[in-house]
């Protein structure tokens, strides 16, 4: 059964307005954030601060595709696998074409399926990697190789990475927001920190709905619990917390070192300065009704992943640095023409109004759009109907931010099932993001237990080839 979060995580990251607050041990300490060393003692974690180059872009939204969407069926169009239609392969496997039909669209040409027809309306802003691959095929070790670049030891996710090296522009918000993230593989760690700063964790909206999002109530008035005090004025509750605060500086004083407490003062003071900003931010009915009706706010199929959407807009706009949203389950072992379409139409519309967005804004330009699932789904068709797994060879996209647009980079094998041409592992892809933001990938780094880490671990190398 999925994970199903305790109370007592549930007011722990409730109370405090970020992910966990637990510190991965007293060892840590900031070794690389932006051009120089992070001092100690009580800098404040999400303080803005300078990459180590001038960045194309600021900010980050993830449109993160739990479950691994099909390449052959969106994105990587390949008429050899209409020509072996129907081959058999044995064992009730057959090669299987796509049932939505591609068509090129913009003025470059881009290939794209009619599985999302409002997406390809912006083909000449995406940069559609078709040879990606990862190192695993299944899904709890896959999404947290996706969302933190390891698969088998507690990391940070890369938005804890990115606030780390690049702080946060509202310091009355949390600098990493995930909306109806999924906590049935890999729990909180898919967005939480690790031995990064707490601050530095995932603020996680709609998680105390269902936790693997096929029951998650809607996000209509959805509010985070305690942003509101009812009990004391908000002048009362500043009395409060300064007298809390005093006790917290005097022992830190005398501790000198005590990274739990560093953490526990920072996220009190983000959480108490939260009140005043975050609900109005949830609150998207605010928003022109001509507004609300291109997300597909209030309209059955779309109103719950274009609430998402049209949040990750405010809160960017608002200064947030890193937003994620999580859509489940791509995951069609059976009947795939059914589930894809479904998922679909519940987030096709949304994302390309956010991409129209941004674009009217004048926000794409420097932010990163980043589509895609953990892995993908191979041209073969099972018994049931479906598609498993295919971690070998699949499609994400990217758009703004100093990617190159209209552009088809890389490729899978003739049927769509291996990368072949000019590979993208994760670790690239991770690599590229930070990269993009102004950092180098090796040189982004945190010293914890007597050696450096980074996002990238060991490996990665930025494509080049992408960037604009």
């Amino acid at each position: 059964m999925p994970h199903q979060p305790s109370r007592r995580e549930t007011l722990r990251t409730a109370a405090c307005g970020f992910g966990s607050l637990a510190l991965a041990g007293l060892l840590a300490r900031p070794a690389v954030s932006g051009a120089s060393e992070a001092a100690p003692g009580g800098i404040n974690p999400l303080a803005p601060r300078r990459p180590h180059f001038p960045a194309r872009a600021k900010r980050v939204i993830f449109l993160f595709m739990n479950g691994g969407p099909s390449q052959v069926d969106s994105f990587d169009w390949k008429p050899e696998l209409t020509k072996r239609h129907g081959e058999d392969l044995g064992g009730g496997r057959k090669y299987f074409q796509s049932p939505w039909p591609f068509s090129r669209h913009g003025q470059s040409g881009l290939p794209i399926s009619s599985l999302f027809p409002h997406i390809a309306r912006h083909a000449d802003d995406l940069c559609l990697i078709n040879s990606m691959h990862t190192d695993v095929g299944n899904h709890p070790q896959a999404i947290l190789q996706m969302n933190t670049g390891s698969f088998q030891f507690v990391r940070p996710s890369v938005g804890s990475w990115i606030v780390y090296g690049l702080g946060t522009e509202n310091q009355n918000l949390p600098g990493f927001i995930t909306i109806n993230p999924d906590f049935s593989a890999g729990g909180a760690r898919r967005h939480g920190s690790a031995f990064l700063p707490a601050a530095t964790a995932g603020t996680a909206i709609n998680q105390w709905g269902g936790a693997d999002g096929t029951d998650a109530p809607s996000l209509k008035g959805i509010q985070i619990p305690y942003t509101e005090n009812t009990a004391i004025t908000p002048a009362q509750q500043r009395r409060q917390l300064d007298l809390v605060q005093s006790l917290n500086r005097g022992r830190l004083a005398l501790d000198r070192i005590n990274d739990p407490l560093e953490g526990m003062i920072q996220s009190a003071e983000t959480a108490f300065r939260m009140q005043s900003e975050m609900p109005g931010l949830l609150d998207v009915e605010r928003e022109p009704a001509h507004i609300l009706e291109r997300y597909g706010v209030n309209q059955p199929k779309t109103d719950n992943y274009g609430r998402a959407c049209l949040m990750a807009r405010r809160f960017i706009e608002a200064g947030v640095r890193f937003v994620q949203i999580n859509q489940t389950f791509w995951d069609q072992h059976t009947k795939i023409v059914e589930g894809h379409q479904k998922l679909a139409d519940e987030s096709d519309r949304p994302v390309a109004a956010l991409l129209t967005d941004l674009k009217e804004r004048g926000l794409l330009d420097d932010t990163v759009a980043l589509w895609g699932g953990e892995f993908g789904r191979p041209p073969i068709l099972n018994k049931d109907a479906g598609r498993d797994h295919n971690h070998i060879g699949f499609t994400m996209w990217m758009a703004g931010g100093g990617v190159k647009g209209g552009l088809r980079y890389g490729a899978t094998d003739p049927t769509g099932q291996t990368a072949e041409v000019d590979k993208v592992h994760l670790h690239d892809l991770h690599a590229t993001l930070l990269h993009l933001l102004g950092f180098d990938h090796e040189r982004l780094t945190y010293r914890y237990g007597g050696r450096d880490f980074r996002l990238t671990d060991v490996h990665g190398s930025v494509v080049r080839g992408i960037l604009g």
